[in-house]
C-alpha cells in the first residue's frame, strides 16, 4: 500500500526541527538549505545509524537501509542526495494504526490577535496558528473609526471559532490558555461559543486556565500544559 508524504507525517511522532526538516526534504521545489546535521539527528530519530569502517553512515528503518555520505560541505545541496533521503523515507514507512485519538492531548492558547493551537503538550510541540481574520481585512477594520467605537473590531466567531473548532474536531483532551476574565476573555468567549455549537466537542474540554501569555515562551506555555495534564492523570 503506497503511502502519501502527507498520511506519513501524519502518523510520525515529529516536532520542532526534525519536522522541519522532514518538510524540507518533500518540499517542491527540491530545497538546497538542507543542513546535514539536521538530516543525520532525524535519521537517528526515526531509525538505527551505524559508522562505517569507510567513514559511511548505515541507516536501517523497518528492513530497509539507506548508506548516508555525510558531505563535505554543512548541506546537502544535490538534488539527487535529496531525492534519495526522501525515497528511502517513503520506502521505509509503515502504516502505523491510527493513535487512540481519545487519550492525545490538546493545547489551545487563544486570545483577540490569534489561536494557536498544539497538537501534543510535548516539549518542542510546534502549534498551528489561526488567524482571525484577513490581514486585508484587517486594514479595513483598523481605517474605519466608526467600527472600531461601536465594537466591530472583535472578530466574527464564524471567521474565527470554527476553523479552531475544525481542527480540534479530531477528538481527544483539550486544555485552553487564555488571558483576562469575563467579556475581556477570549478564552471565556470561545468555550461557551464551543459549548452552544459543539457540544459533543466541548466535553473534552478539561480545563481552563488564565495566564500571561504573552510574557510565556512556547515552552513555558507546553510546561504548563504538562503540569495540567500530569495532575488531571494522578487524580483519576
Amino acid at each position: 500500500m503506497s503511502v502519501s508524504p502527507k498520511d506519513m507525517k501524519a502518523r510520525l511522532p515529529l516536532t520542532g526541527s526534525h519536522l522541519r526538516t522532514y518538510d524540507t526534504i518533500f518540499q517542491h521545489p527540491v530545497s538546497h538549505n538542507l543542513q546535514w546535521h539536521d538530516v543525520y539527528a532525524l535519521f537517528r530519530h526515526l531509525g538505527q545509524v551505524e559508522a562505517e569502517p569507510n567513514g559511511h553512515l548505515k541507516v536501517t528503518r523497518n528492513g530497509q537501509t539507506l548508506m548516508l555520505h555525510p558531505p563535505h560541505s554543512k548541506d546537502v545541496s544535490e538534488t539527487s542526495e535529496v531525492m534519495s533521503l526522501r525515497h528511502f523515507l517513503e520506502k521505509s514507512d509503515k502504516l502505523l494504526p491510527a493513535p487512540d485519538v481519545q487519550e492525545s492531548h490538546w493545547l489551545l492558547v487563544i486570545d483577540h490577535h490569534d489561536a494557536r493551537i498544539y497538537r501534543s503538550e510535548m516539549h518542542g510541540a510546534i502549534p498551528e496558528r489561526i488567524l482571525p481574520q484577513e490581514p486585508e481585512a484587517h486594514m479595513r477594520l483598523a481605517n474605519d473609526a466608526k467600527d472600531f467605537s461601536r465594537g466591530k473590531d472583535k472578530p466574527d466567531p464564524n471567521s474565527f471559532f470554527k476553523p479552531v473548532a475544525s481542527v480540534l474536531q479530531a477528538g481527544g483532551q483539550i486544555l485552553i490558555l487564555g488571558t483576562g476574565t469575563g467579556s475581556s476573555s477570549e478564552m471565556e468567549q470561545f468555550i461557551a461559543w464551543f459549548k452552544l455549537h459543539h457540544p459533543d466537542q466541548a466535553r473534552h474540554i478539561i480545563g481552563s486556565l488564565v495566564v500571561d501569555e504573552h510574557h510565556l515562551t512556547d515552552d513555558q506555555l507546553l510546561a504548563k500544559a504538562r503540569e495540567f495534564y500530569a495532575q488531571a492523570a494522578s487524580q483519576k
